[in-house]
């Protein structure tokens, strides 16, 4: 009965909390430590619900608190946002070490390519339209960070279907 509810599960919700997390970076430069604890305890209860293995858990969150050390050093030199850093260690953990490599370069590549397309459009003079949206002058604003959270989403959403957590379940 248990896989009844969690196959479904196991293709909704990572991909709605990556969803989620990327919106919300981009309207609030937020991301609720709510977000990536329910992403936590969701990857727990499927794991468990589809018979993952222990051995791979307690591998998979050496790769979350790896990630987590990684990039709360990286929120120290004030390079990403705290809910940033977490949000990456739980998506570590659903993903593991075997897909780590591939997720990071994607991330990279992403997050590149979002930075630049902030650094121009900032470049540009927002329409005085637009200026009275508080979410896109907080954007458009130079001293503004860049809502990384989209980054670590697309490279989530992407990279999810080689993970055991999608494998088991489909």
């Amino acid at each position: 009965m248990a896989n009844f509810f969690a196959h479904p599960m196991a293709g909704l919700i990572f991909p709605f909390a990556m969803a989620l997390a990327a919106s919300m970076d981009l309207f609030t430069m937020t991301i609720p430590n709510r977000l990536s604890l329910a992403l936590t305890a969701a990857y727990f209860a499927l794991a468990l619900a589809f018979g993952v293995p222990m051995a791979s858990i307690v591998s998979n969150v050496s790769c979350g608190f790896a990630v987590l050390a990684l990039a709360f050093g990286l929120f120290a030199m004030g390079w990403v946002g705290g809910g940033d850093a977490k949000l990456a260690a739980a998506t570590a953990l659903w993903l593991g070490w075997a897909n780590l490599l591939q997720y990071g370069l994607l991330v990279s590549l992403v997050g590149g390519a979002i930075t630049v397309g902030f650094i121009v459009l900032r470049r540009a003079p927002l329409p005085a339209s637009l200026g009275k949206t508080p979410w896109i002058a907080r954007l458009h604003d130079a001293k503004a960070g860049i809502p990384y959270g989209i980054a670590l989403a697309i490279g989530g959403m992407l990279i999810y279907p080689q993970s055991q957590i999608f494998s088991s379940a489909f």
